[in-house]
This record gives C-alpha cells, structure tokens and sequence, in this order.
C-alpha cells in the first residue's frame, strides 16, 4: 500500500484481538518514534513501553478503563517534562558536541536561547514539552500503520493515577497521551468496516 492507502486503512481500533505484536514491528514503531521532529531537537519527553500483563492489568484498573489495554499488545506512554532546566540544557549541548565532533564555541548562541527558556513559568515549558509528545505520538500512528499494526491514541485516561501507576512524580515528568498497539478484532470493533468521517479538502484546505 502506498502513504494514502494506508492512511486509510489505519483507525483508531476500538477492540482488539489479543496478539503480539512482532518484535522488529514495535522496534520500527519505536525508531521512528525517536527520529521525530520536535522543538529544537530536543525531545522533552520520555516514552515508557509496557507489554507486561500485569502492568497493563494495573493501569486498566486504575488509569485507563478502555478495553484494548487488556486486549493489545504494547502500550505506549508518552510522558512530558514537567519543566525545562539547565541540566537539560546541558545535557542536550554535550549531545550535540558528541554526535557531530563540533566545537563548543558553534553552539553558544543556540545555548544561550535555550538558557532563556528555562526561565519561563514551568507551566509554559511543560505545555511546551507536551505538544512535541504528541508531535512524536503523529509519527508513531503512522509508522505503526506501515507496519500493519493497529494503533489507537487515547487521552482518554487519569494522569494523575498513570503517574503514580509509573512512579513518574519521582522523575520530573508527568503522562500526557498513549498509544496501544495491538491487532484489531474483526468480528468485535464495531469501527472495523466503517468509512472515515473527514472534512472535504475545500473544507480543510485554503490555498493562497
């Protein structure tokens, strides 16, 4: 299938079958989830991969009451920081300094705006930090759909017991969106035959 086809073979799957999702397919999922693009580069965002039953079985009674947590395969949870800070910061420049051998002196300007950021309101930085998350949770739907593998996001969920389910307090980083991976149940997901509803392209689209 090519981009379209398979864009519109993908759904977010309501039931879902019980079946392992394969190895290689979670870990192409997952590489591109970490080459996405964010702010800068710097993805401030950590994703937690949980395939153990009895973990899901834990955030299904206690954070996320929706049946393809129990029913799928892998589930991702994208958890923001909860702030921007110096130690990111540097953590980030000496990244950079290792990945492409350039000299320090190059980055000071790029540091500098990066400095400034850590001096907005924590709230500022954490909306911040959630947007590239979802921008990652996009690319994420997407590879899963290449792969052939059922992806369902879901905001649907109480961050405040998945943060404690995860232990994400302790961390500096609180949960913000998810992703279950899986493969759809034909003869439960009552979505599996419908048609997409979407805005037609004179009603989505301006072009100047």
């Amino acid at each position: 299938m090519n981009l379209i086809e398979t864009l519109h073979w993908r759904y977010a799957t309501k039931r879902m079958n019980g079946t392992i999702v394969a190895a290689e397919k979670v870990n192409t999922i997952l590489e591109a989830i970490r080459l996405a693009p964010t702010s800068m580069g710097v993805q401030p965002f950590h994703c937690f991969v949980i395939s153990s039953k009895e973990m899901l079985t834990a955030i299904s009674q206690e954070a996320c009451k929706q049946a393809q947590i129990t029913e799928g395969s892998h589930l991702v949870v994208f958890a923001a920081w909860k702030n921007f800070t110096l130690a990111h910061v540097e953590e980030y420049i000496n990244r950079i300094l290792t990945t492409r051998n350039v000299a320090a002196e190059s980055l000071e300007g790029f540091k500098s705006a990066m400095t400034g950021m850590t001096a907005r309101p924590a709230e500022v930085n954490y909306q911040w930090a959630a947007r590239q998350a979802y921008i990652a949770l996009g690319i994420g739907l997407v590879a899963a759909a290449q792969e052939q593998v059922d992806a369902t996001p879901m905001e649907g969920f109480n961050p405040a017991a998945m943060d404690k389910v995860l232990g994400l307090e302790e961390m500096g980083l609180t949960s913000v969106c998810l992703m279950m991976l899986g493969h759809r149940d034909a003869t439960t997901d009552y979505l599996v035959h419908a048609k997409k509803v979407r805005q037609s392209e004179e009603q989505l689209f301006t072009i100047i």
